[in-house]
């Protein structure tokens, strides 16, 4: 999230300041325009896309790419079993027609081809070369158009492969994969966890670049944010009202300044003073307030949830400190007591909602 404050000699020309921020009202992140061209709503959306994309990786630890189906009973997951089964169908067909017609089973292993050699690293020149040359497409039809193409071959040389690139928790399916006799059956298997491996490649690389990624994370949401700002000169209202908000509820906090000053006057306003009041505010925002900042937007289900625990941990407290004053400290002092009372407190207060 950028820093509002003020400009500094050594800070960023482009953060943009508090007092600047003369939008007219309304959030474009939440009610886009409607004078807007659906170019530019297309443009903003893929900006905020790439903005909670990028944090999320960042931020959460757990983050991983799933592989993503539509369910069956919806129309999607109807229809792309129905082109799936037609598929294969077809496939089955051929290949137990006599002589076997290998026709559809191009098209199947370009498919195959192109996974396998997604999955290859820059160092892999012998492997992609002998890709190449096993998988090599035009050979492949000629030994169709021939009668001559060894499917069986080829699938014992892509599951052989697929051993080599997979990850060791993909083995087990490697294995059941091999003893599969059928020739659909198989390449069905194959495709699958082809697909498995794609995925477990996208999140090794990502755990592998999310440090890198860390060390770009500020500017790059600065500049996101920034590039909001210009295409939507509102789009950070409620960011700049909560900052202000915060702002003045610690100039409030301040204590008078020494005797024969101004009576109004109150020492300078610390950057970080500012941002602390504003992020406690947050743990106890009131959920029917919609003007939540949009800076920390992405991140709201992170902050409700903390501060629900610290509601929780407030009422633990609370009952520690009324079990202490009415039973006095020769109860607490009893051995697995407290710890027992905070158990037995968690547990009615699981689920509930404090706020």
């Amino acid at each position: 999230m950028p820093n509002h404050r003020e400009e500094q000699a050594d800070e960023p020309t482009d953060v943009p300041r508090l007092e600047e921020l003369e939008s007219p009202p309304g959030n474009p992140l939440s009610s886009p325009p409607q004078n807007g061209s659906m170019s530019h709503l297309m443009e903003l959306q893929n900006c905020v896309s790439n903005l909670s994309l990028a944090h999320e990786i960042v931020v959460n630890q757990d983050f991983r790419f799933k592989s993503s189906s539509p369910p069956k009973d919806s129309l999607e997951g109807r229809v792309a079993e129905m082109v799936h089964r037609a598929f294969w169908d077809v496939l089955r067909e051929q290949l137990e027609s006599s002589p076997p017609d290998h026709r559809q089973a191009v098209p199947l292993l370009r498919e195959v081809k192109t996974m396998l050699l997604s999955l290859l690293l820059p160092a892999h020149v012998g492997l992609r070369a002998q890709l190449d040359r096993v998988l090599d497409l035009e050979l492949i039809q000629q030994q169709v158009d021939h009668g001559a193409l060894d499917l069986q071959r080829l699938a014992s040389f892509i599951a052989s492969t697929m051993a080599g690139l997979c990850a060791p928790v993909r083995d087990p399916e490697i294995r059941a994969l091999r003893l599969l006799t059928d020739p659909v059956d198989l390449f069905r298997e194959v495709l699958r966890v082809l697909e498995l491996m794609k995925k477990d490649m996208v999140n090794f690389t990502l755990l592998s670049l999310r440090p890198h990624l860390a060390q770009q994370a500020v500017p790059y949401e600065r500049a996101k944010f920034q590039e909001l700002l210009r295409r939507e000169p509102g789009s950070l209202d409620h960011t700049t009202s909560w900052l202000q908000r915060a702002a003045q509820e610690q100039r409030a906090a301040l204590p008078p300044g020494p005797p024969g000053s101004d009576p109004g006057g109150r020492g300078a306003l610390s950057p970080s003073a500012v941002l602390n009041r504003a992020y406690m505010g947050l743990l106890h925002w009131d959920p029917q307030d919609q003007r939540y900042p949009e800076t920390v937007l992405m991140d709201r289900d992170r902050l409700d949830t903390l501060g629900h625990r610290v509601d929780l941990l407030a009422l633990q407290a609370a009952v520690l400190l009324l079990t202490s004053a009415q039973c006095g400290g020769a109860v607490l002092s009893l051995p697995g007591f407290v710890g027992k009372l905070k158990q037995t407190t968690a547990a009615l207060l699981e689920g509930s909602q404090a706020r």
